[in-house]
């Protein structure tokens, strides 16, 4: 049984003032997820991730179609038991400790008197913030309280967590904080369903992912399965100057001091070593490139998404 199942779930609003029209914000989506996976739901800004988690969350409500969590609807009571989640924007009263917050939090979760206490402790052990316990949250930095949103997301112990741009506006260190928390949650065996638009954290964390535009689906899998359909790249790196038969295969050319790097597909590396040997110019290297997610989602834009996106 699939840990999340989405039968095509659609959500259209009413935008405007008079006359209102349709906007539609999530086309017809069919989608599911198993126990025990890392699944990335990857977009730009307003390609439809948060609307689905709320959807997901019974935040809204669908215009068509169904999801199931668990095997259970979506607004049965008994799913909410199972689910943590963490909205994109989370808000916390300033003035509370940490502590103070995941006892709140355990409360609305329907955690029993007797083991709040516990598992408060193994909740903020388990995010890093056990020496913060007692801190007042407006003295957190952005990482500690992402990391703390993390932690009310899991005191009750769900078997689903749903994080919604997890990663977005922390430093380096932050974001490596909250991968090796989701890698954490994965070997516990529980299942995490994260939205995001940096794609190489989804890289490195993720079993499968799916890439939303536009509030439709463009593609679903294993990362290397999807970006192995994609024509290689092969970079080659010489000394001297940029012949003009280099350029004039279209290339994407860079030149630093005295070294020149050229980026072609496969199948023009003959040409191009050619130009290189008969400009009589010296040869360093050359390196096949591995198609990244960036790749494949550039590749399922339309020409005028491109253009729009660029603009």
């Amino acid at each position: 049984m699939p840990a999340i199942e989405i039968v095509g779930l659609e959500k259209t609003y009413s935008v405007g003032f008079w006359p209102k029209r349709p906007k539609r914000a999530l086309h017809p989506l069919d989608l599911a997820v198993e126990e025990g996976e890392v699944f990335g739901f990857l977009g730009p800004n307003g390609a439809g991730k948060t609307t689905t988690l709320k959807l997901l969350m019974g935040l809204v409500f669908p215009t068509a179609g169904t999801a199931r969590i668990l095997g259970m609807e979506v607004n049965d009571p008994r799913v909410k038991a199972q689910i943590g989640y963490l909205p994109e924007q989370p808000y916390f009263y300033d003035y509370l400790t940490a502590s103070e917050l995941l006892e709140y939090y355990a409360q609305l979760s329907g955690v029993p008197a007797r083991e709040r206490r516990r598992r408060v402790s193994a909740a903020l052990t388990q995010v890093g913030l056990a020496d913060s316990a007692h801190l007042q949250l407006r003295k957190f930095s952005k990482g500690m309280l992402q990391r703390a949103g993390i932690a009310q997301a899991i005191l009750h112990e769900p078997r689903v967590v749903f994080l919604d741009e997890p990663m977005s506006g922390l430093d380096p260190i932050g974001r490596r904080e909250v991968r090796d928390l989701i890698e954490g949650l994965k070997q516990q065996g529980r299942t995490v369903f994260f939205s995001t638009h940096i794609l190489s954290d989804a890289e490195a964390l993720c079993d499968r992912v799916a890439v939303v535009h536009k509030g439709e689906l463009r593609g679903i899998g294993v990362i290397a399965d999807l970006t192995s359909t994609m024509q290689g790249r092969v970079e080659v790196v010489w000394q001297g100057e940029v012949p003009s038969a280099v350029r004039a295969l279209s290339a994407e050319c860079h030149v630093t001091g005295d070294m020149a790097r050229a980026v072609v597909a496969e199948e023009q590396l003959d040409a191009i070593l050619e130009a290189v040997r008969r400009a009589g110019l010296r040869l360093v290297s050359v390196t096949p490139l591995r198609a990244t997610l960036e790749d494949y989602f550039v590749q399922k834009l339309t020409p005028r998404e491109l253009a729009e996106a660029r603009a």
